[in-house]
């Protein structure tokens, strides 16, 4: 594989590792819980997006680190952050059911109906 062709994969890699980071931050959120799932997650899923999601976004970084130097690896990984914010904020305005598939363990609980 060529030189070029690898930091490809390995810039899309951490693309794809920044949007995950990305949709779990959100999904660890209250707000954006209840837009997905109607509900707001517990609080041992919500500190398991959270961790989930700043592992994501440090892979990322790690990844844009091993495509190039260091001032040009974090303004790449900075951008990637950007973009990567920029999408997941559209799938939450347009189809927030489409993030389900970045946590399908999550179970939120039934809620019962007020007496």
């Amino acid at each position: 594989m060529s030189e070029s062709m690898l930091s490809a994969c390995l810039l899309s890699a951490a693309f794809a590792s920044a949007i995950a980071g990305m949709g779990w931050l959100a999904l660890s959120m209250p707000v954006h819980a209840q837009q997905v799932w109607g509900d707001v997650v517990s609080p041992v899923s919500a500190r398991a997006l959270r961790w989930m999601g700043a592992s994501g976004l440090l892979v990322a970084l790690a990844l844009c680190l091993a495509v190039d130097h260091a001032s040009m690896a974090t303004l790449v990984w900075v951008m990637t952050l950007a973009a990567s914010a920029l999408a997941i904020a559209f799938a939450l305005s347009s189809r927030p059911a489409w993030l389900r598939g970045l946590a399908p363990w999550v179970r939120v609980p039934k809620s019962r109906p007020a007496r």
